[in-house]
């Protein structure tokens, strides 16, 4: 084989990015999983130097310290909610359908323990109330605004308008409430049996749709 026809070989360095990707998720995965067990507290250094089989050079190559790890763990656990809803609401059209299908996903997956210790219960203490406001809206309340605007605006009279304080207000409050709700379905969900955790759910669901059917009032 001439040299001319010879498959092209990658780049050294084109390696060493990849490899250092490769390190870098393999050491988001272990330290997601010690958090989601363990917690944020409870998960040293030592132990995700451990998990992951990578030197302490190797670590603060990828991540400045521990939070820096937690932050990027964070946005991980973001992504796999984000995708959760958008499956959940990807069929539907009607935006109220979307809200309670979306909101309703949101719960379910950020409910289970690993996602709830990591956002709702370490989440807001370890990265403090901004940087934790900020991963919400980038990856969740973006979405969460924007269908309930939709909501909002059919439900205002023709011809008036609809304000962004009020979607932002509106937004930011339910927002709340299905974080709560979350929290509340995850305390039930350790406690009881399977059926006891269907009956949870199943609770959560109407208060959810009962919550969000205030979206359809008429304003006044």
């Amino acid at each position: 084989m001439s040299k001319q026809n010879q498959p092209l070989k990658p780049a050294a360095g084109n390696r060493r990015v990849e490899q250092g990707a490769q390190s870098r998720a393999r050491l988001i995965a272990s330290a997601r999983a010690l958090f989601e067990r363990e917690g944020y507290a409870a998960t040293s250094t030592e132990a995700l130097l451990a998990a992951t089989g990578l030197t302490r050079g190797a670590l603060y190559h990828h991540f400045r310290d521990k939070k820096d790890v937690f932050v990027a763990v964070c946005e991980a656990v973001h992504q796999d909610l984000s995708a959760a809803i958008d499956g959940a609401v990807q069929d539907i059209a009607d935006p109220f359908e979307q809200l309670v299908a979306g909101a309703l996903a949101w719960i379910d997956a950020i409910s289970c323990p690993g996602p709830c210790q990591v956002l709702l219960i370490d989440g807001p203490s370890v990265l403090g109330a901004a940087q934790w406001a900020a991963l919400d809206d980038r990856y969740g309340y973006r979405q969460l605004r924007a269908v309930v605007g939709e909501v909002l605006t059919a439900m205002v009279p023709q011809g008036e308008g609809l304000s962004v304080l009020q979607v932002d207000v509106t937004a930011a409050a339910l927002n709340g409430a299905v974080n709560e709700l979350a929290l509340w379905l995850a305390r039930q969900a350790s406690q009881g049996d399977a059926s006891a955790r269907q009956q949870a759910r199943n609770a959560a669901q109407l208060a959810l749709r009962r919550l969000c059917a205030t979206l359809r009032l008429p304003p006044t």
